[in-house]
């Protein structure tokens, strides 16, 4: 094809898919294109496909842009067969996704007529032949080489190559003309893969007489952990949020949630987070029935620990912090600082997740910075030996603080990559006084030699 590109898709009028770029362009200069992506494609169908398990347990991909959906027995459930192609594409119109939907006795058959542009058409039983006689051979999906042969030979239709002897067709374009013909005509079923539903992440426990007391709730919630781990590790993923449903005799449903910053299947941990908001239940005359569902997965491959070698016992490290920022996290909100890039002291971080892991820079961690930076610096009463040389008393309070020792000054010059450059420069001193404090304290007035300078007490260095 060289560099010739085309439309594998497209919703705008007059174009289709299949088509040259160039051409479409030309007729549409204002056309949005984007480029495809095969990958992304195929698993949206995928999806699409677990989706479409609302309307039967049998639903297989007709790759790369449709479903087939075996309905027998199903349609009485919706009304009848025209009710179901109904209901179907009204679903998929609601997702915000167009569709063409039609029924026929094989579904070869039914993907014809949707890819010949007949929508919610249905064929009535033994009727298949004749609904696809009259369909273009592009319907089929054959290779190029076998359309363009049987073009050539004037047969346009499916009807015109189903009158045709078959030998004559096998030796010349071999199995797959044959194979899609007889698939389409419903000679033989083609074999489809199923889509596999995913695995249900839940547990349920009724009990014969309603629980009341807290042990009965723990025991309970205990044997639905141990159930919905052991189905979490058949399906290689764990939990990052649990739902835990009461049902309470009167008919009322009380819900406890937890969620867990990465991936778990660990019973006696989510054991643990579970303890405090089991509190929050209120039995009354007592929970008939209880359900733990894992609402948000990640997948969670298991892992090789012994030996615990350096990756090893580094992975180990972070899920038994995961575990520790979990069980804070159900009293206090936790979070990680992470470096800005800014050097000002009040820009130089920023709260983020405390699951994540952010880059430290190997020359943020060189400097020197207090432990507790306040938030309103407070202003200073300083003697210094020289003009320009550290303090050697401070005034804070009320209090004169004689200075043991200083070290500095750090200057800190404007951004220039986004500060004004009129900003004030700061010299900064760590001090330590004659009580033992060790304090960070700020000099201004560096640009203003004239003025006397102003000084700050900015952290306390621990």
């Amino acid at each position: 094809m060289g560099n010739r590109r085309a439309l594998v898709c497209v919703d705008a009028p007059h174009l289709h898919a299949g088509q040259a770029m160039a051409d479409a362009q030309a007729m549409l200069p204002n056309l949005v294109l984007r480029p495809a992506d095969p990958g992304s494609e195929a698993e949206l169908l995928q999806r699409l496909g677990h989706w479409a398990l609302r309307f039967t347990p049998l639903v297989a991909l007709d790759a790369p842009d449709g479903l087939v959906l075996d309905v027998s027995g199903c349609t009485d459930l919706f009304g009848g067969e025209m009710a179901m192609l109904a209901e179907v594409e009204r679903c998929f119109r609601r997702a915000a996704y167009r569709a063409r939907v039609g029924m026929a006795g094989s579904a070869d058959a039914a993907a014809a007529m949707v890819r010949s542009g007949h929508n919610g058409v249905v064929v009535p039983v033994g009727g298949d032949l004749e609904a696809i006689g009259a369909l273009p051979l592009a319907s089929l999906r054959l290779p190029g080489e076998i359309a363009t042969g049987l073009a050539r030979l004037g047969l346009l239709t499916l009807g015109d190559v189903l009158r045709q002897p078959r030998a004559p067709l096998a030796r010349r374009f071999g199995r797959p003309l044959l194979d899609a013909l007889d698939f389409a005509s419903g000679a033989r079923a083609r074999p489809l893969k199923l889509v596999q539903p995913p695995p249900a992440l839940l547990a349920i426990r009724s009990f014969l007489e309603p629980i009341v007391t807290r042990p009965a709730i723990d025991r309970a919630v205990d044997a639905l952990l141990e159930e919905l781990c052991a189905t979490l590790g058949g399906s290689g993923s764990g939990a990052r949020r649990l739902s835990l449903l009461a049902f309470r005799v009167d008919g009322e449903v009380q819900e406890v949630v937890i969620g867990v910053g990465s991936p778990s299947r660990d019973a006696a941990h989510l054991r643990r987070l579970f303890a405090e908001r089991l509190g929050t239940l209120e039995p009354d005359l007592g929970f008939e029935r209880m359900i733990l569902r894992a609402t948000e997965t990640n997948a969670l491959q298991a892992g090789q620990l012994s030996g615990l070698g350096g990756d090893a016992l580094a992975g180990e490290q972070e899920r038994m912090l995961s575990k520790l920022i979990d069980r804070l996290g159900q009293h206090a909100v936790m979070w990680r600082v992470a470096p800005t890039g800014s050097h000002w002291p009040e820009d130089s971080v920023a709260m983020v997740d405390p699951y994540t892991n952010p880059e430290v820079p190997d020359a943020w961690e060189e400097r020197r910075r207090p432990v507790r930076l306040l938030r309103q610096p407070k202003e200073l009463g300083v003697v210094a030996e020289v003009p320009e040389g550290p303090p050697a008393r401070l005034r804070l309070d009320g209090r004169v603080l004689r200075v043991l020792h200083a070290a500095g000054p750090e200057r800190l010059e404007p951004e220039w990559w986004g500060d004004k450059h009129d900003r004030p420069r700061r010299d900064y001193f760590r001090v330590q006084t004659e009580e033992g404090g060790r304090l960070w304290v700020c000099r201004l007035g560096i640009d203003r030699p004239n003025a006397p300078a102003r000084w700050f007490l900015h952290g306390v260095m621990g």
